[in-house]
C-alpha cells in the first residue's frame, strides 16, 4: 500500500472518531491574577491603571456613549495614553488600546511595551470591564513579538476587581504570524 493511500485511510478512520487509543482534545489554561480592588495592586500596576481610567473620561464616545481609556507603559517607564475614538462613518473610529500603542509606539519606536492597562466606563459613568477585541489582541501580539517581552495587562473586572495576565497569548491564543 502507498504511503498516500494509508495517509487517506488515516484521515478517514480520524475523521470519523474511530481512533479512542490517541486522545487528540488539548486544553489551554489561562493564568491571571485577581484583585479584588486598586488599592491591593503594586504601585506600577496602579499607577498605569489610573492613567487608563484618567485616558477614558476624555473618550470620544457619542454614538456606543461606552468610554474605554487605555494606558501602555514602555520599558524606560514612560506612560502613553489613548482612548476610543469614535466616528459616525463607522468603522473610521479606533479603539482605545491601539491609539494608545500606536502612539506609544510612533513616538518611541526602539522602546518595548511593559503593561498596558484597559478600562470601560458605561453611559451611567459606572466603571465597567472593557476586554480588547481581537484586532487590539492582535496589534499587542506584534508588538510583543518585537520588544522580545510578555507585557502584562491589566483589566479592569467586574464589581471594581482587577485582572492581571502576563503575556497576549494568554488572551490570544493561535494568534496569526508570518
Amino acid at each position: 500500500m502507498s504511503k498516500l493511500a494509508l495517509h487517506k485511510i488515516v484521515a478517514k478512520i480520524r475523521y470519523f472518531g474511530y481512533i479512542n487509543s490517541i486522545d487528540m482534545r488539548k486544553s489551554i489554561e489561562i493564568e491571571y491574577e485577581e484583585y479584588s480592588s486598586i488599592d491591593e495592586l503594586s504601585t506600577e500596576n496602579r499607577e498605569v491603571l489610573l492613567q487608563a481610567m484618567a485616558a477614558a473620561n476624555g473618550a470620544y464616545s457619542p454614538y456606543s456613549r461606552f468610554k474605554v481609556g487605555a494606558a501602555v507603559k514602555l520599558i524606560d517607564g514612560k506612560i502613553v495614553r489613548g482612548n476610543n475614538q469614535e466616528n459616525i462613518a463607522y468603522p473610521s473610529g479606533l479603539c482605545a488600546e491601539r491609539v494608545a500603542i500606536f502612539a506609544a509606539m510612533a513616538q518611541n519606536p526602539n522602546t518595548g511595551i511593559s503593561s498596558i492597562a484597559i478600562v470601560g466606563k458605561n453611559k451611567d459613568g459606572q466603571w465597567c470591564p472593557a476586554s480588547p477585541c481581537g484586532a487590539c489582541r492582535q496589534v499587542m501580539g506584534e508588538y510583543e513579538r518585537l520588544g522580545k517581552k510578555k507585557i502584562t495587562i491589566i483589566l479592569y473586572a467586574d464589581n471594581g476587581k482587577i485582572i492581571i495576565l502576563k503575556g497576549v497569548d494568554s488572551i490570544l491564543p493561535f494568534q496569526f504570524s508570518m
